[in-house]
């Protein structure tokens, strides 16, 4: 099981990013905050499932 909670963080980060990106530009006319806050979580999602990784080895 090691590696495998990295690699759903790091897809959690990537559909985080993604849905940042249409948030900032497409939902109800684009909201540059909701996109940004949601952008944050990409760097929360990929640390946190590295100390997860790392606590569970």
């Amino acid at each position: 099981m090691s590696g495998q909670i990295v690699k759903i963080g790091l897809a959690a980060s990537a559909a985080s990013i993604i849905a940042s990106i249409y948030f900032f530009f497409m939902h109800d006319g684009g909201n540059a905050d909701l996109g940004i806050f949601v952008g944050l979580w990409a760097p929360t999602l990929i640390l946190f499932s590295q100390e997860i990784d790392k606590i569970m080895d």
